[in-house]
């Protein structure tokens, strides 16, 4: 074969011989390793995964945008090793390489998965030491802003405010009784995890909460540019978790069901404002205020 091939005969061969080098496609086997591991780790999710996936009904269509559910699942399971006390306060992780190849997952996703464990105050990683899992009766230091390098949290909590409060008045005015019991599910979700020390699942459902809002908006460009930052949005709605006091949490039941009030009667100006309270809120228990 002449060096280098044509592609015709790269894509009919598959297999072809470089000097002292051979490259091998094999694409289809590697997508079936992929979808196995993503069918083996979704067997062995918690009760928490499966009362999230509950929420995914109705016009709403509740999805969380995040990196993936499968690093949410592996999250999950270890949160519930951690509340069953398989992994206990000072104990330490298995290196990321062993984590990974015990929970049969890449290594972008379980970090992901600590990622977020970190910003809702479970674990913490110590550079040189490792990632050992934390005292939530004990009082820990403020979670630490993964996104620092590239946006300052008190803009991405106005930025917010400026999209989600006109995004659930632009909502309010076409909500469907199917999309406010979804919206309702998930904020039931949200107060029953947090009663249980669900703290995966209670940001699952908040951040479901949300999305749902976003989705019956009718101006899809704004709903557009809510998923494009969906990322940092999220992280917002993680970060207060650790410095959240039960005072604090009845507030922000009570702020869902006030947005949730407004939508109902279809109210733009109640729903606006039901809104940016409630961020305006959770950015004050992060150390953030804005206007």
């Amino acid at each position: 074969m002449q060096w280098p091939p044509s592609l015709s005969s790269v894509r009919r061969n598959r297999t072809f011989e470089a000097p002292r080098c051979c490259y091998s496609i094999d694409r289809p086997n590697r997508s079936d390793q992929y979808h196995h591991v993503r069918r083996s780790l979704a067997m062995a999710l918690t009760a928490s995964c499966d009362a999230r996936r509950k929420l995914l009904a109705g016009e709403a269509r509740l999805v969380m945008w995040d990196k993936g559910p499968v690093a949410q699942g592996v999250a999950s399971r270890l949160q519930g090793m951690i509340r069953s006390g398989e992994l206990k306060a000072g104990d330490k992780l298995p290196s990321q390489r062993v984590l990974s190849e015990q929970l049969r997952v890449s290594r972008p996703t379980l970090r992901e998965a600590l990622l977020t464990l970190e910003t809702l105050g479970l674990i913490q990683t110590l550079p040189a030491r490792g990632t050992f899992v934390l005292d939530r009766d004990r009082q820990h230091a403020r979670a630490i802003w993964r996104y620092d390098d590239a946006h300052d949290l008190a803009d991405v909590f106005q930025t917010r405010m400026l999209i989600e409060g006109e995004i659930c008045a632009l909502s309010a005015r076409g909500m469907t009784d199917d999309t406010l019991d979804a919206l309702g599910a998930a904020a039931e979700t949200f107060e029953r995890a947090w009663h249980d020390g669900d703290l995966v699942g209670h940001v699952a459902a908040d951040l479901a909460l949300h999305q749902g809002v976003a989705d019956a908006c009718p101006n899809r460009m704004l709903a557009g540019i809510y998923v494009g930052m969906q990322h940092l949005l999220n992280e917002t709605q993680r970060q207060p978790i650790p410095n959240t006091d039960p005072d604090r949490m009845r507030q922000s039941i009570a702020e869902h069901r006030g947005i949730l009030e407004a939508l109902k009667a279809r109210n733009p100006i109640a729903a606006r404002e039901a809104m940016l309270s409630h961020i305006q809120n959770t950015a004050r228990c992060a150390g953030v205020l804005v206007d």
